[in-house]
């Protein structure tokens, strides 16, 4: 049997380790928000680009010049929905998934890929409760609806009018996105860094980490492109008939002459966008993850 002196000690060891763990699991909310800050910051103007691409299915030349047309003064327009839910969906993303991975890993017996796997798809589900904010920034990027709203706060208000059903438009293809993508997203991130040449400093970390989620980024990008056009479609809409995924997708076909090309348009673009935004991200993340 332990003394009493064993029993302190235990029970000192084990709400130590308790602390540690929540000091770590905090770490990588923290990180995760603080990469997201950095990406969006440099790469807003380039997914207003591909936006407009998405949601018209016109050429680069024509995007870019709907953009010159509004002036840089509405260049930054909508920054605050995606700051705001980039900046804690990424929170979450980096933390729940964490979070989740080890509390499974603690209470069940499944294999490690398994667990990261479940892991990582309620991670993404987690992140549709932001649904909102990707609703909103929506109709703030459509030129369409520049007359009708100035902010944030009246995009907000006059989706209020229509019920707390109407912030969750487009919530289907983002769930269909966000689990899968999480799940190829950590499932690839160590196997595709350890094929890079072994890093002995903290740059050639640095670039690893950039060239690691660049790499999966562009391609996730490029894979889920076509639910992100379908998305856009469904969330740039306010008020009446909330089409089904397949309804929309079928509508989107007809219209671009039922070409693959004409549905992927834009992509290049995204490819190019997820490059640099994921690359930044993971690189960001993984730098803080070993500074703090």
């Amino acid at each position: 049997m332990m003394d009493s002196e064993d029993l302190v000690i235990t029970s000192s060891k084990q709400d130590i380790a308790h602390h540690l763990v929540k000091v770590n699991s905090g770490k990588h909310y923290f990180c995760g928000y603080c990469a997201a800050f950095t990406n969006i910051a440099i790469t807003f103007p380039i997914q207003k680009v591909l936006f407009r691409q998405q949601l018209y299915g016109v050429r680069l030349r024509e995007a870019v010049c709907q953009l010159q047309r509004d002036g840089i003064r509405n260049l930054y327009r909508g920054l605050l929905p995606p700051l705001m839910q980039k900046t804690t969906t990424l929170a979450l993303m980096f933390g729940l998934y964490e979070d989740f991975s080890s509390l499974l890993q603690r209470h069940t017996n499944a294999p490690e890929l398994v667990t990261c796997s479940v892991a990582a798809v309620l991670a993404g589900t987690s992140e549709a409760l932001l649904t909102p904010f990707e609703r909103v920034q929506t109709l703030l990027q459509d030129h369409k609806h520049h007359d009708r709203f100035t902010n944030t706060y009246q995009a907000f208000k006059v989706l209020k009018d229509y019920g707390i059903k109407e912030y969750y438009r487009g919530l289907v293809p983002i769930l269909i996105r966000n689990g899968p993508s999480n799940v190829l997203f950590f499932g690839l991130r160590g196997p595709i860094k350890q094929c890079l040449p072994e890093a002995t400093s903290y740059s050639a970390h640095l670039v690893n980490d950039f060239i690691c989620g660049g790499l999966l980024g562009a391609m996730l990008g490029f894979l889920f492109f076509p639910i992100n056009v379908v998305k856009a479609r469904m969330q740039s809409q306010i008020g009446g008939e909330f089409q089904s995924f397949p309804k929309v997708f079928m509508k989107i076909w007809l219209e671009r002459d039922k070409k693959l090309t004409h549905l992927f348009r834009g992509a290049h673009l995204n490819y190019h966008r997820s490059l640099i935004s994921w690359g930044i991200i993971n690189a960001t993340y993984e730098l803080l993850l070993k500074l703090l």
